[in-house]
């Protein structure tokens, strides 16, 4: 069961996640925040999996408590759903460490599936901003990898593509022949080493160093 806080500063778009949550199996939503010092709290005392969090809040905004819930509570993934698609909220938001980014006019199998998906280590972002995010990384992107990735061997490279692909561990194991445990410690070695605290992050330098080509 994926245990789920909802972060909004409206009642009733609380309300009404947690009505469609209601009938996903597999997902439970433990509690709710109205705005980012809440949500900080509320991970702290029941553990979610995943929060829901929106950004544009009251007091501490969404990308503030996203970093410190990341920072705090490295096991607890967020889920960024909000109506903003504003460059700096996008951008704000990945570097906070949010593993993923969607926009409140998904439709409830989109949710669910990036709730899933999130829990379950794999990073969302919505198509409608996907471009916004790349078209950023390319343009802040060296000439070259220079010594950023140089100390990664070529497997962790191949688990690093795939990754950034948005591919699980699982699934990454499958396509490397590997077991699940030996990509979680590339995957781990693979952050050490970038210096990065999640995959979102790693993923995001993937792209800028034009690691993520479909060349498998």
């Amino acid at each position: 069961m994926i245990r789920v806080l909802i972060c909004d500063d409206q009642v009733v778009v609380r309300e009404g996640l947690r009505a469609i949550l209601s009938t996903a199996r597999d997902i439970e939503v433990v509690g709710e925040a109205g705005d980012g010092a809440d949500a900080v709290e509320k991970v702290a005392l029941l553990a979610p999996d995943v929060v829901l969090m929106d950004l544009k809040m009251p007091g501490v905004n969404g990308v503030q408590a996203t970093r410190t819930i990341r920072d705090r509570y490295p096991r607890t993934r967020v889920l960024v759903l909000t109506t903003y698609d504003a460059d700096e909220w996008v951008f704000d938001a990945v570097r906070s460490g949010a593993g993923g980014y969607l926009l409140k006019d998904t439709s409830r199998e989109g949710l669910v599936s990036a709730i899933k998906g999130t829990a379950s280590g794999k990073s969302f972002i919505d198509p409608s901003i996907a471009g916004k995010l790349l078209s950023h990384v390319a343009r802040s992107a060296p000439t070259t990898q220079s010594t950023v990735v140089a100390d990664l061997t070529e497997r962790e490279l191949g688990v690093l593509r795939l990754l950034a692909r948005g591919l699980s561990n699982s699934d990454i194991a499958e396509r490397l022949y590997l077991s699940e445990g030996t990509v979680r410690n590339y995957v781990s070695s693979i952050l050490t080493k970038l210096d990065v605290t999640d995959r979102t992050q790693a993923a995001v330098l993937a792209l800028r160093y034009g690691l993520a080509a479909d060349d498998t």
